[in-house]
């Protein structure tokens, strides 16, 4: 085996109250891909920013090619030919594509040529398989596209070592497959690929050596042939329990859209003459490729756009045209598909983003006169019911995991009870047991009456909870069907716009 490009031994990283990386060795080596798995909060993401340069070791060394070497900024591991791609993107909405990838590197240092590097992002693009348009600017584009832009950022600047942090997240199975093919041409240059994911097929699928991390250690390693069964009990330390699905006949309408057509942040609309009904204790699931209408449907409907035609009924009372907040207090609730961006607030604590729905209501508040007490006794339940893994209610939220995030996400909207419940990929992020116990969650509140509408780009998480599964394609509903009587594949032929045979 040759000598690896990069050696970490002996990493240590503590925040306040919390051990994130625990002496942790770990070597990578050229034209490979390294997997990392363990579950939130066992250190991966905190590993991987110290080799990125956000991070500085409190204890350990660092070594490219056999030198030790101190990463004091991301401009240090840049240099040193490291490039890590975030679960959360660092893009500015403002600016195109090109300009983003440009930004902030040491070339041209003169005279910028916009259309040469446009055509060089191009260029990159074709050869990679990462369509996306240079001179779009970020706003406009899906989370799906940004990502691309993430990864093309890195390819551009010729990273050796590419850190992938749950690079699937946000992907069809369509878009993971070209992911795989431009992941394997990297690795084909020697190049290193460390890719962080919870999920266990893709892992097996991808990886050429699989890392497991428990509570910030090394607990194993393992190759991909390894079971899924194997690799979650190594990752948590026991079985997981399946979570079952029920099978209850829906209520009344509570929901119902009629020929909705909504625009998209480009112009043009995005959801064109979709109708569906949403029925009490059902979980209607929404199936197609990112960027076909499934978050301007969904916003829509929470009240984050207006409708440009057709018409959007909620128990049996139009509500087109109310606000954000009205239809929140008629019962309506909305896991967004940008959690820090729309969801949640990095820069406030877990108690203030536990209160942000309610923080003018009793109990919370009554009249001017705050009541922190509530406020943190709400944040404790959500805390304590959803287990989210945080040193204190006072840490920021930017400050947890993606996982972490997501679950005080969750929490906050689902502990209302509410009686329709719009979810755009609640498990995106978590890992493996999380997953299992939003599951769970899930099919729980359908079965208490809240009736659901989930929007996953996971196929496996929609037919595993889903009464019935819509397809939408450019914008329009193409398909309906009980999950008991469609297939994953014919699934897959509605999403690209086939029918199935």
């Amino acid at each position: 085996m040759s000598d690896p490009l990069v050696r970490l031994q002996g990493i240590v990283k503590t925040f306040p109250g919390v051990v994130a990386n625990a002496g942790i060795d770990l070597a990578i080596f050229p034209g490979e891909v390294l997997a990392l798995l363990g579950e939130n909060g066992a250190g991966k993401s905190t590993l991987m920013s110290i080799l990125a340069g956000l991070y500085r070791p409190d204890e350990g060394t660092i070594l490219f090619g056999g030198e030790r070497v101190e990463l004091r900024s991301p401009r240090d591991a840049i240099h040193r030919g490291v490039g890590m791609v975030h679960q959360h993107f660092r893009l500015v909405d403002s600016l195109t594509v090109a300009e983003n990838i440009l930004l902030g590197w040491r070339e041209p240092r003169f005279l910028l040529d916009l259309r040469s590097s446009a055509a060089h992002v191009r260029r990159l693009a074709d050869q990679y398989g990462l369509e996306v348009d240079p001179a779009a600017r970020i706003w406009q584009l899906s989370v799906g596209e940004r990502q691309r832009v993430e990864i093309l950022k890195m390819l551009y600047r010729n990273a050796r070592v590419l850190i992938l942090d749950e690079p699937t997240a946000i992907l069809t199975p369509q878009e993971v497959e070209q992911l795989f093919r431009a992941v394997r041409r990297i690795r084909n240059e020697e190049r290193a690929v460390l890719f962080i994911s919870h999920k266990l097929d893709e892992v097996r699928a991808i990886a050429d050596r699989i890392v497991v991390l428990r509570a910030g250690r090394v607990v194993g390693q393992s190759s991909p042939q390894a079971s899924p069964r194997d690799l979650a009990q190594m990752m948590v330390g026991h079985d997981i329990p399946v979570a079952p699905k029920r099978h209850l006949p829906p209520g009344a309408p509570v929901l119902e859209a009629r020929g909705l057509d909504v625009h998209g942040d480009r112009g043009p609309l995005a959801v064109r003459g979709v109708s569906l009904q949403l029925r009490r204790g059902e979980i209607l699931g929404i199936a197609g490729v990112a960027g076909n209408g499934q978050r301007e449907l969904l916003e829509a409907i929470a009240g984050l756009r207006f409708p440009a035609g057709g018409s959007l009924s909620f128990n049996a009372t139009d509500i087109a045209s109310l606000t954000v907040r009205d239809r929140w207090v008629r019962g309506l609730a909305y896991i967004p598909e940008d959690r820090l961006g729309q969801g949640l607030v990095g820069a406030f604590t877990v108690t203030e983003n536990a209160v942000l729905r309610d923080y003018d209501r009793p109990p919370i508040s009554r009249g001017a006169i705050f009541n922190w007490t509530a406020a943190r006794e709400k944040a404790e339940t959500i805390v304590n019911a959803f287990h989210v893994h945080s040193a204190s209610l006072q840490v920021s939220v930017r400050h947890l995991s993606g996982g972490n995030q997501q679950r005080l996400l969750f929490g906050r909207e689902v502990l209302t009870a509410p009686v329709v419940l719009l979810a755009m990929h609640p498990t995106r992020g978590l890992d493996v047991e999380a997953t299992t116990t939003v599951h769970r969650l899930l099919i729980d509140l359908s079965a208490a009456g809240t009736a659901i509408l989930l929007v996953s780009e996971s196929l496996d998480e929609l037919l595993a909870v889903s009464d019935r599964i819509a397809v939408m394609h450019r914008g329009r509903i193409v398909g309906v069907h009980p999950t008991t009587e469609v297939s994953r594949a014919e699934i897959g032929l509605l999403m690209t716009g086939s029918a199935p045979s």
